[in-house]
């Protein structure tokens, strides 16, 4: 998902460049491209190859991942499962599919613009990167597939609007709504599949009403990222103010709406309570944890996204907006987190919530501390 990764996540919906203070890649001696900028002659080798692959990959952006299906399997109604997890990792192999031919299709525009990313800068080669990112697809079709047909039917279109992004869209005014769709679109897939493992059978139809359940919050999770995307379309130049304004407001209203006490069904008849579907059973409020939790994470999430977005509105320079970016990215977990307690699943929002800290730490290891969507 190219980026956030549908980057897609360029997301897609939801990744990193490296830290400045890095040993550059470019000691080799340059050699004239087609287009006029020099590059490496031959990539290095060692672990700088592997520090190329995880900048290219933007790994500290992947904990912004599996929140993604763990919502989706709240909203489902259901424990998340084995099928769930099949669904983090098709989740997480498009994701970086997104991620590398998200590169791959802005090589000549990294170049001028960025040209210390892993591409220009010789380190990975473009043809590699392509690579990649079609082997990356088909496994996360292939692990989709397993977690059933339902996971599988969500993948597909999942996988499309990925590649239709990068390669057509991302340039284009539809380009935010294609990164949020494929955001959404991973939402359900983590419907989908735990839905369709309620019972032994795997009865298409209960992870259809499954999915159907979790259109709502897939809605709110593409909103906050139609704002970041359209943010990240001004992060090298900078001089937009509408855009950091609208996703402060997107923001508070998402946080408004995550805090909001609702009703819920009892979980084993939550998903046949999706509108427009007949369902037994009376509504039952949700439990004051998980209201409680829903607040705290809802309060995290405007706390996280709020106040880059207000500084880059003050003054949309490349740094602030870059930085607004990069909030907005992080603040995906707190929301993952804030609507899997809505829908009354207080443990996984609590294990979505400990992937915050765990990306922290990861970006701070590999000294990728910088997150861009583009």
């Amino acid at each position: 998902m190219a980026s956030d990764g549908y980057d897609p996540h360029d997301a897609s919906g939801e990744a990193g460049t490296a830290d400045p203070s890095a040993p550059a890649a470019s000691a080799q001696a340059a050699v004239p491209s087609a287009d006029g900028v020099p590059r490496p002659a031959v990539p290095p080798a060692g672990p700088g190859r592997l520090g190329a692959w995880a900048e290219l990959l933007r790994l500290p952006a992947l904990f912004t991942v599996p929140g993604d299906a763990l919502a989706g399997a709240a909203e489902a109604g259901a424990r998340p499962g084995v099928r769930t997890l099949l669904a983090i990792g098709s989740s997480v192999c498009l994701y970086e599919a997104g991620m590398a031919l998200n590169d791959w299709a802005d090589r000549e525009e990294d170049a001028r613009e960025r040209p210390h990313r892993p591409i220009p800068s010789g380190r990975i080669r473009p043809a590699a990167a392509l690579a990649a990112a079609g082997a990356l697809t088909g496994a996360g079709l292939a692990l989709a597939a397993g977690a059933g047909r339902p996971a599988l039917a969500v993948a597909a279109p999942l996988a499309a609007t990925v590649w239709a992004y990068d390669l057509s869209l991302k340039h284009t005014p539809a380009g935010p709504a294609a990164m949020a769709a494929a955001r959404g679109l991973d939402l359900l897939l983590g419907a989908a599949a735990t839905g369709s493992a309620q019972d032994d059978g795997g009865r298409d139809g209960d992870a259809g009403r499954g999915a159907r359940a979790a259109l709502p919050s897939a809605v709110l999770l593409g909103s906050h990222t139609l704002a970041v995307t359209a943010v990240s379309r001004r992060e090298t130049t900078g001089g937009a103010v509408l855009a950091p304004l609208a996703a402060l407001a997107t923001t508070g209203v998402l946080t408004r709406l995550v805090t909001h006490r609702r009703t819920q069904l009892p979980a084993g008849r939550r998903a046949a309570a999706a509108p427009g579907l007949p369902g037994p059973g009376t509504a039952a409020p949700a439990s004051p944890a998980a209201d409680a939790l829903a607040t705290a994470m809802g309060a995290a999430y405007a706390a996280t996204a709020a106040r880059p977005y207000f500084h880059a509105a003050l003054n949309p320079s490349p740094p602030l907006t870059q930085r607004a970016v990069g909030g907005g990215i992080r603040a995906t977990i707190p929301l993952q987190a804030a609507l899997a307690a809505r829908a009354g699943a207080p443990v996984t929002s609590l294990l979505v919530a400990a992937l915050a800290p765990a990306g922290r730490w990861f970006a701070r290891r590999t000294a990728m501390r910088k997150v861009s969507i583009t």
